[in-house]
């Protein structure tokens, strides 16, 4: 797996917002940013196609945990980790897959699997999580105040990330509705 590297500049993180995740490596706009707390809601756009991210970028400087909410699958929401690397990849690829576990405070711990991919052009790698429970996930980050996630990223070699649920539950009913309001 790569290695992390901090972010260089400001500037660069409002960039981790324009993509939608690494399936959609194309630059879409910001519109209808609104913030709660420690999270923010914002509607990505890329001519009729829209996606409503709820994210928590606030965390880690160059770092953001984002539940994504597209048209037509409105009431399943996807999840994603993005972290910047400080240099464009050169290919597109799936560069690993890893046992993965995220918790609320201290509730139910929610198993599944992490994908680590890269896009070419982009400067940082992104983790889509997969959950067998992530419905449950969701209703727990609504009312908890911190969420923990575990990468395994080899034996023995985890990877340990805390983000703020402060402003979750706002953030989230927000890009569902916007979602659900899209499909009109």
């Amino acid at each position: 797996m790569p290695k992390l590297a901090p972010l260089a500049c400001a500037p660069l993180l409002a960039a981790l917002l324009l993509a939608p995740g690494p399936a959609l490596a194309a630059l879409f706009n910001t519109q209808e940013s609104e913030r709660h707390d420690q999270w923010q809601s914002l509607t990505l756009a890329l001519g009729e196609e829209r996606h409503y991210r709820a994210m928590e970028a606030s965390s880690y400087g160059d770092s953001l945990f984002s539940v994504n909410f597209t048209p037509g699958a409105c009431e399943r929401p996807w999840l994603e980790l993005r972290v910047d690397l400080g240099e464009r990849q050169p290919e597109s690829r799936v560069v690993n897959r890893v046992p993965a576990d995220l918790r609320v405070d201290f509730d139910t711990i929610h198993g599944g699997e992490a994908e680590f991919i890269i896009e070419r052009g982009d400067s940082g790698f992104y983790v889509q999580l997969f959950l067998e429970e992530q419905s449950l996930l969701l209703e727990e980050m609504a009312s908890g105040e911190t969420l923990r996630l575990r990468l395994m990223r080899g034996e023995n070699d985890p990877w340990f990330m805390v983000f703020s649920l402060e402003g979750a539950a706002e953030a989230m009913a927000r890009a569902r509705q916007q979602c659900l309001d899209d499909l009109g």
